[in-house]
Order: structure tokens, then C-alpha cells, then sequence
């Protein structure tokens, strides 16, 4: 059998594609209109049952999702088209590392981050959470590994970011939250000076005692090391 390459796998693709039923998710509090198709949605578990419920009961094909931020929305969508998001991520073959293509985003800063009404949050920690909510282990772990490479991140954003990741991820997560906590540990010198981390701190939460466990577990390991 042919395999067909090029423009001709891409006609395929949307020739398979057209056949699938477009959905239309209206999203965020001011109801920006996206349309997709119902085969690519459903690799969500989440879309799956949606769409199943929602044909059931009405006929306009429409799925209502006002919690949601737009931007990150069209990044997972975009995910789910095309198995990655902006900014992508790029191999270097002299360095032999990855990196973000356009050094982290379109506007040159390396701090992409989301403004919610919590503040502002990295825009790969708010897809990691919506990934856990719609069954996408994958995207998970793609949004986590894109976090890793962000550098110059605010005291402020990295406090604030760190908040709803533990507020949006079940209390056995051991890869967003330990992200964060060994983030802080190691830029611990900034944060000790940080007003922003005196106010977090005096509010309080599982957070902090998380990561004076880490802290205790890392100080424990230096003593470990060094000689008797």
C-alpha cells in the first residue's frame, strides 16, 4: 500500500477531518467562539463525554466552557492538532539541548506568562492543570518540560503561579508542585529577600509546609554530602 507524503497527507488529513462533525466551545467569560473537529476533540476524554452528553440533548453541537481562558484554550487546541503548542519546543543539534523557539515567546520576554483574575499565572502551568482535567497525560507532560526551559520569572508570578498549581492539581501530583518547590529552593536567596514571599508566608497554605519539608529534605542531602 502507498503511503501518501507531503501535500497529499495533509489532503488526507482533511479529508478525514471533514468528515467529523465541527464543534463549536464557546470559552471564557466573554465567550470567544472556537470550532473543532469532533474526532480531534474526543482524543479528550473530557471532549468525549461533552460531545456524547451534549448531542443527546441538543442538536446545535455547541459546548460551553466559561472557566476557561481563552489563550490557554487555543494552545491545547493547537495541541491537539498538531501535538505541540507555541512557542514549540526546538532542538539544538550544536548544543545538543532543547530551547522555545523565538527565545520564549513572539514579544522577546521569557516570562509567557496568563492574566486571570488570581493575577498573573505562566501560561504552561494553567495547560498543565486544564491538561489534568481533560485526560491529556501527554500535554501534561510537554506543558511541564516547556516550564522547565522559562527563565527570569518574577518572585511575584513564580508565588502566584505556584498558588493555583496547588489549588488546580490533586494533593498526589509529584510533578507540577515538586516544579515549583525545588524552583524556590534553588532561587532561595531571591525569595528570602522577597516582600512578595513575607506576605505569601504569613497567608500560609500546604505550599509552604511542603516546601519546608523539600527544604529540611535538601538540607538533609548537603549534610549527606559533605565530609565527616
Amino acid at each position: 500500500m502507498n503511503v501518501p507524503h507531503g501535500e497529499a497527507q495533509q489532503d488526507l488529513i482533511t479529508n478525514v477531518h471533514s468528515i467529523s462533525a465541527i464543534i463549536t466551545l464557546s470559552v471564557g467569560r466573554e465567550q470567544r467562539l472556537f470550532a473543532a473537529h469532533e474526532d480531534v476533540l474526543c482524543h479528550s476524554p473530557y471532549f468525549q463525554t461533552a460531545c456524547r452528553d451534549q448531542f443527546f440533548q441538543a442538536a446545535n453541537k455547541r459546548i460551553e466552557l466559561p472557566d476557561e481562558e481563552p489563550e490557554v484554550f487555543s494552545s491545547i487546541l493547537e495541541y491537539l492538532y498538531k501535538g505541540d503548542y507555541y512557542p514549540r519546543l526546538e532542538f539544538d543539534k550544536r548544543r545538543n539541548s532543547w530551547n522555545l523557539e523565538d527565545g520564549g515567546n513572539g514579544n522577546g520576554m521569557n516570562e509567557a506568562v496568563v492574566q486571570t483574575p488570581l493575577g498573573p499565572i505562566l501560561k504552561d502551568t494553567v495547560i498543565y492543570c486544564q491538561a489534568e482535567k481533560y485526560g491529556l497525560q501527554e500535554l501534561k507532560k510537554l506543558a511541564l518540560r516547556k516550564q522547565g526551559l522559562q527563565s527570569g520569572i518574577q518572585c511575584s508570578t513564580i508565588l502566584s503561579s505556584a498558588r493555583f498549581a496547588y489549588a488546580n492539581t490533586p494533593d498526589n501530583d509529584s510533578k507540577l508542585r515538586a516544579h515549583y518547590l525545588s524552583l524556590i529552593i534553588r532561587a532561595r536567596h531571591t525569595f528570602k529577600r522577597s516582600g512578595t514571599m513575607q506576605n505569601e508566608m504569613e497567608n500560609g497554605g500546604k505550599l509552604f509546609f511542603d516546601l519546608f519539608v523539600a527544604m529540611v529534605n535538601h538540607m538533609d542531602d548537603l549534610s549527606a554530602k559533605s565530609p565527616r
